[in-house]
């Protein structure tokens, strides 16, 4: 009974160091924690005394990092949330099994080993979740450095993948350095490693060159909060939007689902558009939200200037279960639990560019914010600066506000592009394109906000390569695995 107890003591334990991980993410954003949360859970592991055990323990684990970092959805998912909560805590059990068969017995050759392979693993996990069709990048370890000015600059090197790589990888060294059982010289040599790495990082975003700036674009940003019905929202954008005539900008902003009018079926919402992009003297980007002719719902971005609608961009990546159910025929009796909507968007097919004062925007739309490789394929076709239009009126007032705002310093660094989020409600911000904070707009502001953001050009090495640190971690795993296997087969043969 007393070994009982100990176990799911354990286990509860392991949930709170999860849980307490979160706490490295905005809001807390207690961004020091990530390079030493992972130890305590580290610890737990290398003592679990099984694989089975490990696994609990990752599972438990997971679980409450999720939970804790993802709170503001468990609301909307009802009856679902412990499912869902059950399903995403199976994330770390690869690294958890790992972790227990690397620490277990701590030599040097295993640690440096581990060192290699375990964050390989955990990248390889961030990379599959991170997939469309599962909730995009929310909650990637790196994420928690968007603060961080001179580790952030290790983006610039392998995104948000490199800097995940290197806070597990630190983790492991601290970890090294306490374990039990562990001899001195694997001690030192983990603990060394751990101060190289966090060394070399802070090293190279202190001594990187400053880029080139080439310009700047005065961004104006309309933020209005929840305004219910499309009408009013409509007539609320256009009065803010009148606000800024005469303030010198170079464009105009709405947030995502800004217009739920369709102007290419309503002439009067077109000849409003254009004559307020006509009397600010300055090209407007809204977000329509509304049913085409064919019945089909689109969130596109639609650039007019007092000539009319020149340009559109419709939303590629949409959010699953916000705005489409996955594989709706057999899913679909979920809206009727959970605020799934009733009917799919539409998704766009391509990226594209707008041409605003003679600059180069490149358009996303709201959870497309959390893909790094868009905002690299932006970067590619020549885009100056990134606008993204979001908004978070379904999680008003949570985390959700501050994570997403947070992407944009990431992202401007990964692709060495300035960064703008503009909320229909919600936190809106700029970056330029070292990360640094150009503005932020709480979520409780409404009106309008103008923003000068610095232009530079730079190809950084994740834009000319892509994601390399997400395919050779999943070639360390295959290289271990193929490695473990062809060892227990050697050792079969012998006997």
């Amino acid at each position: 009974m007393l070994a009982v107890l100990v176990r799911w003591g354990l286990r509860l334990l392991a949930l709170l160091i999860g849980a307490c991980l979160a706490l490295a993410f905005p809001a807390v954003n207690a961004w020091w924690w990530a390079w030493v949360g992972l130890v305590p859970l580290l610890l737990l592991l290398a003592r679990a005394g099984s694989f089975r055990e490990a696994a609990w323990r990752s599972w438990l684990a997971a679980g409450g990092f999720f939970v804790t970092l993802h709170h503001w959805v468990l609301p909307y998912l009802g009856v679902f949330s412990v499912v869902a909560a059950g399903i995403v805590g199976l994330v770390w059990v690869p690294f958890g099994l790992a972790a227990y068969g690397l620490l277990r017995r701590p030599s040097l050759a295993r640690v440096l080993v581990a060192m290699l392979v375990l964050p390989s693993v955990w990248l390889t996990v961030e990379a599959l979740r991170s997939w469309k069709h599962l909730g995009g990048t929310w909650g990637l370890l790196g994420l928690s450095q968007w603060t961080v000015g001179p580790v952030l600059a290790v983006a610039a090197l392998g995104g948000v993948w490199l800097l995940s790589f290197l806070l597990v990888a630190v983790n492991i060294g601290i970890t090294a350095l306490l374990i039990p059982g562990a001899m001195l010289r694997t001690r030192l040599v983990g603990g060394g490693v751990a101060v190289v790495l966090a060394a070399a990082a802070v090293g190279y975003g202190i001594l990187r060159p400053e880029p080139v700036v080439t310009g700047s674009m005065r961004v104006a940003g309309v933020q209005p909060g929840i305004v219910y019905g499309p009408q009013k929202r409509l007539a609320v954008h256009l009065r803010l939007t009148h606000e800024l005539a005469g303030l010198d900008h170079d464009v105009i902003v709405w947030g995502q689902s800004s217009v739920g009018l369709d102007p290419k079926q309503r002439p009067d919402v077109d000849r409003q558009l254009r004559e307020a992009a006509a009397a600010t003297g300055s090209d407007l980007l809204v977000n329509v939200d509304a049913r085409g002719p064919s019945g089909q719902i689109t969130k596109s971005t639609y650039q007019y200037t007092g000539k009319g609608l020149v340009a559109t961009y419709a939303k590629q990546r949409l959010a699953p279960f916000g705005e489409y159910i996955p594989l709706r025929p057999l899913l679909g009796w979920i809206a009727d639990y959970t605020g799934a909507p009733k009917q799919d968007r539409s998704p766009g097919d391509k990226l594209t560019t707008l041409n605003v004062s003679g600059l180069k925007v490149g358009p996303l739309i709201s959870y497309e914010s959390t893909f790094p490789d868009m905002r690299r394929d932006l970067a590619r076709m020549g885009a100056d600066v990134t606008i993204v239009q979001g908004s978070l009126t379904t999680f008003h007032g949570s985390w959700a506000h501050s994570q997403q705002a947070g992407f944009e310093a990431v992202r401007a660094v990964e692709s060495g592009r300035p960064a703008v989020l503009v909320e229909l409600d919600g936190t809106s911000a700029a970056f330029d394109a070292r990360g640094r904070p150009l503005i932020w707009v709480p979520p409780e502001y409404r009106g309008t906000f103008i923003v000068d953001v610095p232009l530079s050009r730079e190809e950084t090495l994740y834009v000319r390569l892509g994601d390399w640190v997400p395919l050779m971690s999943g070639a360390i795993v295959i290289a271990a695995i193929l490695g473990l296997a062809i060892r227990r087969v050697g050792r079969r043969l012998a006997h």
